[in-house]
């Protein structure tokens, strides 16, 4: 099985990036990643303010896969997530929605250990591995790691992660693939703008639909979430909405208006972050409702 390492990383999603690795379709590899400060903080002795880092989410790729154009969907199935021994949450004045209330600058380090974070003495919390970034190159120009889009990025969904599938679309040829930004556990809404931080290795099977997607979609054993960004809340729920409602209309042959009725009847709004340059949503459709989206 090829291993892709970390050294090679964009800090934006662009056609424009050489491919450092090629992978076929069908091919299962594992790709290292860097946590979101490429590994520059290791100690609670190192504040935000005193480390220079003039990167953000250092993603690995980008990976070219073999076979897919422009026009098709990549689909990403997440066998594993191995994650470091330590991750990092970075706290600071005007950090996250409350950041006017922090005082001090401060870090922590928590050990990852026997399915755990240690959050201190006394408390430990659930290990939940997931993605926060993972993407192909956008349609136009470039877009940096540190935020979201329709070509996937800087997501921040909890359920990109192992067992689930991703599906991104494709604006050219071979995809370019990127990803990195692991999170050992992070809530919805990322709500300080921070997740535990932390480096790792993940494990996937790439494939492709011949069929285009507006945005990412995420399948779960129970649902399909439709990932929405944009400048508000607002409008990324409009966007995620209006995409499942148009989905409705085709594959269960209904009009506008009872396709409507249906989102709202079984359909979930959901927060994957708050924190980023654009918003991410989620639009959950149950699998009782729409077994399969692609056929």
């Amino acid at each position: 099985m090829k291993i892709f390492n970390k050294e090679n990383f964009v800090l934006s999603l662009s056609s424009r990036h050489r491919p450092n690795y090629t992978v076929n379709l069908g091919e299962t590899f594992a790709v290292e990643t860097n946590d979101c400060y490429g590994g520059a903080i290791t100690s609670p002795n190192q504040l935000r303010r005193d480390v220079k880092i003039d990167y953000i989410n250092p993603a690995t790729g980008p990976i070219y896969i073999n076979d897919i154009k422009k026009g098709d969907t990549l689909c990403i199935e997440i066998n594993d997530i191995q994650l470091d021994e330590q991750g990092v949450m970075v706290l600071y004045p005007g950090m996250g929605p409350l950041g006017s209330l922090v005082e001090d600058s401060d870090t922590r380090v928590f050990q990852v250990k026997d399915g755990k974070v240690k959050f201190n003495d006394s408390l430990s919390i659930p290990l939940k591995p997931m993605i926060g970034v993972i993407g192909t190159a956008p349609s136009e120009g470039e877009v940096l790691c540190e935020s979201p889009g329709d070509h996937g990025g800087n997501m921040d969904t909890k359920y990109i992660t192992v067992g689930n599938k991703v599906y991104l679309p494709v604006f050219h040829d071979g995809a370019l693939l990127a990803l990195g930004d692991l999170h050992a556990s992070m809530g919805d809404g990322e709500l300080n703008g921070s997740g535990v931080e932390i480096g790792g290795k993940v494990t996937m099977t790439v494939s492709k639909i011949n069929e285009s997607i507006s945005m990412p979609i995420v399948e779960t054993p129970e649902s399909y979430m439709f990932i929405s960004s944009d400048h508000t809340l607002e409008q990324a729920a409009k966007k995620g909405m209006e995409a499942v409602t148009r989905l409705f209309e085709r594959k269960l042959l209904l009009s506008f208006n009872d396709a409507y009725r249906l989102l709202s009847a079984t359909s979930d709004l959901q927060i994957s972050q708050i924190v980023n340059p654009l918003v991410t949503v989620r639009i959950s459709i149950p699998k009782e409702i729409l077994s399969s989206i692609f056929n």
